[in-house]
């Protein structure tokens, strides 16, 4: 901008300003397509389709009554700020079958921190046998849930709205019977409470179980170029975790038209695509668009590979607890594409993860005598 003020603040030339008004106009309309070029060639989050599509402007269409008053509440919602004070806690949502393999090791997490977290267990086949007094008559109201179909969706809603009732709870980390805390309390703690975001994993995969499994009853208010993929283990502020509850317009959308077998040849999972797409298209800037629970996706199957104890190790759990790129798998290729994305918190760079799944409750003892070995307590 100096070298151009200086040009124009210069002796001028009379031949220049001769030049007709169309050539000039010719030469700005090139100069702005070259520019926009080259801003969607340096963009690597996203394909080249969209790219074009995320500079073009957001609506190309009117958006329907139930659109703009959707929008209108999580704008209203976005407004209130986070009210963080020494009573504040982080509530920890555990969806499970039933009994946590792992509650002895989550006890070691938690004691000393009384006052600092909630605990909501959501038990879909029986009720859990407890062995910490942090999990004991923590069970919500549970119903059934099925792998793949909106019931899983609608277990997690069921733990918000639960968790949601205490007002000092101001973080919710939803996990499974397979999740082990990877830091301290007071390392994770600070992470969460403190951050300017919700970790919630959201990604462009192009393949058959990405934007494959669009369906085109979702339109208009769910355009396939909107359509995204991640984890469903999130942890969201409270401002988010209300945003989830008053929606049912987008909701609506994948309890109809998001299942397995729902459309020929399509295997829609409602949990892995509702609230990436939904985060993704209301709220993009305040999401981390990766997860904070490591996940193992090297076996490119259906479901993550377990971790038994024969393979835990001090090393293994120091790198994992260490790493700051987070991996996002493709359904692209016959063994799928791998995205990878470098991890920050309020702009600085650190450890990727909180927390780890999948691990066999055979792994427990072991778990148990490295955990403080390799928590990590720095603020």
């Amino acid at each position: 901008m100096g070298e151009a003020q200086k040009t124009f603040q210069g002796p001028r030339h009379h031949t220049s300003l001769k030049k007709p008004l169309w050539l000039v106009l010719t030469v700005s309309v090139l100069s702005m397509l070259l520019i926009s070029t080259h801003m969607f060639s340096r963009q690597g989050k996203r394909s080249s389709s969209d790219s074009l599509s995320s500079w073009l402007p957001v609506h190309v269409r009117k958006l329907t009554d139930e659109e703009v008053a959707a929008r209108a509440v999580v704008r209203e919602i976005l407004k209130t700020p986070p009210s963080i004070t020494q009573n504040s806690k982080i509530a920890f949502l555990f969806l499970t079958p039933g009994t946590l393999p792992f509650e002895k090791l989550w006890d070691e997490f938690f004691k000393g921190h009384e006052g600092k977290f909630s605990v909501y267990i959501h038990p879909s086949k029986e009720r859990p046998v407890h062995i910490s007094r942090y999990f004991s008559d923590r069970e919500i109201h549970s119903d059934e849930v099925a792998w793949g179909r909106i019931s899983m969706v609608d277990a997690e809603k069921r733990l918000l709205v639960n968790a949601l009732e205490d007002p000092d709870n101001q973080h919710f980390v939803l996990l499974s019977e397979s999740c082990i805390p990877l830091h301290s309390f007071d390392y994770t703690y600070r992470y969460l409470l403190y951050s300017n975001i919700s970790f919630i994993e959201s990604f462009v995969d192009p393949g058959e179980h990405g934007t494959g499994r669009h369906m085109e009853h979702m339109l208009p208010e769910i355009a396939k170029e909107d359509f995204r993929k991640g984890a469903q283990w999130f942890t969201m502020k409270r401002q988010h975790a209300i945003i989830v509850m008053a929606d049912g317009l987008y909701y609506s959308k994948f309890r109809q038209y998001c299942g397995p077998g729902i459309e020929a040849d399509k295997n829609c999972i409602a949990d892995e695509h509702y609230l990436p797409t939904f985060f993704s298209m209301l709220d993009p800037m305040g999401i981390s668009n990766w997860s904070v629970t490591y996940v193992d996706w090297s076996e490119r199957r259906w479901h993550p590979k377990t971790h038994t104890a024969n393979e835990i190790s001090l090393e293994f759990m120091k790198n994992v607890t260490s790493e700051e790129t987070s991996t996002h798998v493709t359904s692209v290729g016959e063994h799928g594409d791998e995205l990878h994305w470098p991890c920050t918190w309020n702009g600085i760079t650190r450890p990727c993860y909180l927390f780890a799944r999948k691990f066999h409750p055979d792994a427990l003892d072991k778990l148990v005598n490295l955990f403080p070995n390799y928590t990590n307590t720095a603020a």
